[in-house]
């Protein structure tokens, strides 16, 4: 804050002695200033050599995609670990069911009968 407060203080005191600078030199300020701004390259991605080897690219115009890839990858990730886990969860009550009817006394045929379905929805109504 005390930067921008600087920075304000100093532009005013630009502002103010604008008046005070003779016709010549502010037609040379501004032809200066014109050259200065064809000459100025455009920021291009520097390759920056890193601690381990690698090179990398350093650009400040690619850090909010950055932000916002990395909250979709996070969000993705959080879908898939709740996929995963909710799966898991269906297949620990399924083997839970399956063992049960592998224990059971009635043979496989049983569980083909129409009968036998009718008898489960008639017994499980009761409940």
């Amino acid at each position: 804050m005390n930067e921008e407060r600087y920075a304000y203080r100093v532009r005013q005191a630009l502002n103010l002695g604008l008046n005070n600078i003779p016709p010549a030199a502010s037609r040379r300020l501004e032809a200066a200033r014109h050259l200065a701004l064809a000459r100025q390259k455009q920021a291009e991605p520097q390759m920056i050599m890193t601690g381990a080897g690698m090179s990398s690219f350093r650009t400040d115009a690619y850090v909010p995609y950055l932000k916002q890839a990395l909250a979709v990858l996070a969000l993705l990730l959080g879908m898939w670990m709740s996929f995963y886990w909710h799966s898991i969860q269906y297949i620990t009550e399924q083997e839970d069911v399956d063992s049960a009817l592998l224990t059971d006394d009635l043979p496989p045929d049983a569980f083909l009968d129409n009968d036998f379905f009718e008898w489960l929805k008639d017994d499980s109504s009761e409940e």
